[in-house]
């Protein structure tokens, strides 16, 4: 392992310190090409790279913190068109203080075919994983200078991945990823298994995955590098099926997910919009913990409102707290109005933001699921608040509460005060 780390170091700061070598003075005349421009660089650097010249620096992988790792700092990025058109290299390598413990991704592919941006990728992968997380394998890289919910995320699992996939783009509105992939799953908590008289505390999934992400309604500008999305539009859709096979070497059991989600914009003017978000995801099967779903919560097991201050998230739940709900089937929708900004001088514009969110979702064989205690979602859960954003140097202040079917006795429990984080580059 600490060899494939050394690799990885090696080559990512090779990359970057030979990308930012000075050229000669008799390349002066190709310095403009070989540069970036402002509008690009502000553009890449938006979506989470410092960009150079062979390799784009992910700025993800410099420093987090969550409640198992502590800090976990590293280095991590992919090369770029410069270095290859045909090839890329994508990997990372990180440390975490409080578990004392490296992980790191090594992976890379090739491009089958240039119109149709086809790429097939490998990688091997020994990192964390949060339990119950769902994740889209066609989502776009959302960077922001804080992860909101992963400052306080407990409940990580292990995981050892070998994974091949295939990217293909039907169109320039529909994307697709299929993934082929071996994990090795050790919960890092106490948990059991059990199915079919046996117990498992560790386990190993097989599983396949095929992501279709559709936008019908995006707009397109060309220019001279080609095609680029110029405009978002609205409703956008994703939807992905996965199944797990159970086998005597690399699967212990078999289960089917399918999730789907769609955004939708609502424009009353030029600076002012409502967003609807709807999701929602059914596992069937003999489905670990792991694997199946919270809704997104994100607040602290914490005595007081003062104690449970921390920072809101962009679509989680912030009154419900972390470990609180699992579910094999569950659906979330989140209404947020975003108030025109009041202009309090040119460049001081904080904005109102009105937010309401419902999940529903319930659980079979829960008597499955050992040494943990949850519950589940079958009542309702329903929360509103508000946003006040930008109201000194991106941050901003948020408040929720929780009411229906989940309201608890103490008041103080039911209430959330936590701050944002907004920041337009």
């Amino acid at each position: 392992m600490h060899k494939a780390i050394c690799l990885i170091i090696f080559t990512l700061c090779t990359c970057a310190l030979y990308s930012q070598a000075p050229k000669a003075e008799n390349d002066s005349a190709n310095i403009n090409n070989d540069s970036l421009s402002k509008k690009e660089f502000i553009k890449q650097l938006g979506n989470g790279f410092f960009p150079t010249k062979f390799i784009d620096i992910d700025l993800r992988y410099l420093i987090k913190f969550n409640q198992y790792e502590g800090v976990r700092t590293g280095l991590g990025g992919i090369t770029n068109d410069e270095f290859s058109k045909q090839y890329r290299i994508n990997s990372y390598v990180v440390y975490g203080f409080k578990d004392h413990r490296f992980k790191y991704k090594i992976g890379g592919g090739f491009r089958v075919s240039e119109s149709t941006d086809t790429w097939i990728n490998l990688s091997y992968t020994d990192d964390l994983q949060e339990t119950g997380s769902s994740t889209f394998l066609t989502d776009k890289r959302f960077f922001s200078f804080f992860e909101p919910r992963l400052l306080n995320i407990d409940l990580f699992h292990k995981h050892i991945s070998k994974a091949l996939s295939i990217e293909h783009k039907f169109s320039e509105n529909l994307l697709s990823e299929l993934e082929f992939a071996t994990s090795k799953i050790q919960p890092t908590y106490d948990y059991t298994f059990n199915i079919d008289d046996r117990s498992f505390r560790s386990f190993d999934i097989t599983s396949s995955k095929i992501s279709l992400q559709w936008n019908p309604f995006n707009s397109n500008d060309v220019n001279e590098k080609g095609v680029s999305e110029a405009k978002e539009g609205y409703p956008q859709f994703t939807l992905q099926v996965s199944q797990s096979f159970k086998n005597k070497i690399t699967g212990d059991f078999n289960f089917f997910k399918t999730d789907f989600r769609t955004v939708h914009r609502f424009i009353h003017n030029e600076q002012s919009f409502t967003e609807a978000t709807l999701t929602t995801g059914i596992a069937t099967g003999k489905t670990p913990l792991t694997h199946l779903y919270h809704a997104y919560p994100n607040n602290i097991t914490k005595e007081t409102i003062l104690q449970r201050f921390s920072v809101a998230g962009i679509n989680s739940f912030e009154t419900m707290y972390f470990n609180e709900f699992f579910s094999d089937r569950f659906t979330t929708i989140q209404l947020k109005h975003f108030v025109k900004p009041f202009k309090i001088t040119e460049r001081y514009r904080p904005q109102l933001v009105l937010i309401s969110r419902m999940a529903i979702g319930n659980m079979q064989n829960i008597e499955r699921h050992q040494n943990i205690e949850f519950g589940t979602l079958s009542k309702g859960y329903s929360e509103a608040g508000f946003e006040i954003n930008r109201l000194l140097f991106g941050f901003g202040l948020s408040f929720a509460y929780r009411y229906g079917g989940y309201h608890l006795p103490s008041l103080a429990d039911n209430i959330a005060a936590k701050f944002t984080f907004n920041i337009n580059l």
